[in-house]
């Protein structure tokens, strides 16, 4: 096998897949601190969006249900148990990171 061989993460069977996605979504649902506008600003992408993807591939509820299931909690619970105000610098930071996705 060529080592050096590039691969698509489209290549994974889907049992694989589905299982790193959901490691994914645990460590996130554990890991509080990891502020979704921190997230944003490294990554261009949070948990709301981890909901906006499952929806697009034909999640069966409305973005509420995939919030709270993405949070482990409502939304509304996260935001008010976990979720700290956003300084300016974390908002240039995500705006300048959200603008590379559209690149």
């Amino acid at each position: 096998m060529d080592t050096n061989a590039t691969r698509s993460v489209d290549d994974l069977p889907d049992a694989v897949a589905a299982a790193a996605f959901r490691r994914l979504v645990r460590h996130l649902q554990q890991r509080h601190d990891a502020q979704n506008i921190d997230l944003m600003g490294l990554s261009g992408f949070c948990r709301n969006c981890l909901a906006d993807w499952i929806m697009d591939a034909g999640f069966d509820g409305d973005k509420a249900d995939a919030r709270a299931l993405i949070h482990g909690m409502p939304m509304d619970q996260w935001k008010a148990h976990y979720q700290q105000e956003a300084t300016p610098q974390q908002l240039a930071r995500m705006q300048e990171s959200v603008a590379k996705n559209a690149q």
